[in-house]
């Protein structure tokens, strides 16, 4: 950790840097394929949960009855593995049945309790309609819409609109990759993945916002001078951030992947598995998106100003005259060397101490 430690203070004092931005071309193009990706995933469609389609919930109570058994016996009524079987907290299990297998209440029940050998009256049943789950959809969705919305007039006015422009298009990538991972890997939408879904913007925007301060700093009157551009003054900013996002990035990762894997995976907690997954795709998506998206699309956009381009060339000017003064120097150091080859006992007139052959044959002026 210490040599982390010493590769962040290195970065921020500009001792080592990774280029970021001027191979924002090899993001664009990781960014693109893994988009692509998910908008075919969507296209596919999402596996969406009864609160979203409707369907009936049945609780089972018997001691000793297991997860896998009942998923058995569901799976024998409904004539495929569609059914979700989870265990409650006191101990029950739950069968969530989509309302696409059309099986009557009162079937489900009756062939549940025999195959399980449960009295009927032991099974609770509750129909879920498909409403509830499409208005909290839409007003998600309202809620994503007037975030975004805000979310640009405020980066407009705190920092410009080109900042404005790149965070959006880093928070709609995240957004497309997360549920893009959802549809492709087949898990299920649940009103606790649209809660994950959201939660994620508001640390994606964070992180960028922050890389965004740092750049906003290192430009500041960066056209009074000719040493750099302005994408290496943003790369430099980026660098200067790097370990604190990554820092920030694992620190958030730690509690959801222990809610994901020891929360969700060993005890089965299903609702902490809907969030939790969302927001570990999200989390580190968006830590992508900051260093690799966000910051390159704006130092892209600033390029097009005409002090930037002007900038650029007075800056490539600089680099052409120090490379060609650097180029003729060793011919002169190998011309001044060249008397070292004269023959001995010869004593070229370069080989003298320049004070010396300047001042000789004139007036000393010490008289």
């Amino acid at each position: 950790m210490s040599r982390f430690g010493n590769l962040g203070h290195r970065l921020y004092q500009g001792e080592v840097s990774f280029d970021f931005v001027g191979r924002r071309k090899l993001w664009y193009s990781i960014s693109g394929a893994i988009v692509l990706l998910a908008a075919i995933g969507l296209a596919m469609g999402l596996h969406l949960g009864i609160e979203f389609k409707g369907g009936s919930v049945y609780t089972v109570t018997k001691p000793g009855l297991t997860v896998s058994q009942a998923q058995d016996s569901a799976n024998k009524i409904t004539h495929d593995s569609t059914a979700l079987v989870q265990k409650t907290d006191k101990g029950a299990i739950k069968i969530q049945v989509s309302s696409e297998d059309k099986i009557p209440a009162s079937t489900f029940i009756q062939e549940l309790s025999t195959d399980l050998k449960v009295p009927a009256n032991q099974i609770n049943a509750q129909v879920v309609g498909p409403s509830w789950g499409h208005e909290i959809s839409q007003k998600a969705l309202l809620g994503l819409v007037i975030f975004m919305v805000l979310v640009t007039v405020y980066l407009a006015i705190a920092f410009e609109w080109r900042m404005a422009v790149a965070a959006l298009v880093a928070l709609i990538h995240d957004l497309l990759i997360t549920i893009g991972v959802y549809a492709l890997v087949g898990f299920e939408v649940t009103p606790g993945t649209v809660i994950g879904f959201l939660t994620i913007l508001g640390y994606s925007l964070y992180d960028t916002v922050v890389v965004f301060d740092t750049v906003k700093e290192n430009t500041r009157g960066i056209t009074k001078q000719n040493k750099r551009t302005y994408s290496e003054a943003a790369n430099a900013g980026l660098n200067q951030t790097l370990v604190r996002s990554i820092n920030t990035t694992v620190v958030a990762l730690l509690p959801v992947a222990a809610l994901l894997f020891i929360g969700g995976g060993l005890l089965g907690a299903g609702t902490l598995n809907d969030i939790s997954l969302a927001l570990f795709i999200g989390l580190t998506a968006g830590a992508y998106s900051s260093i690799c998206v966000a910051t390159p699309l704006f130092a892209q956009l600033k390029e097009q100003q005409p002090e930037m381009k002007a900038l650029a060339k007075r800056v490539a000017q600089r680099r052409a005259a120090e490379a060609k003064a650097a180029a003729e120097a060793p011919q002169d150091a190998e011309a001044d060397g060249g008397d070292d080859d004269l023959p001995a006992g010869m004593v070229g007139q370069r080989n003298q101490p320049v004070s010396r052959s300047r001042s000789k044959g004139r007036p000393s002026g010490k008289h």
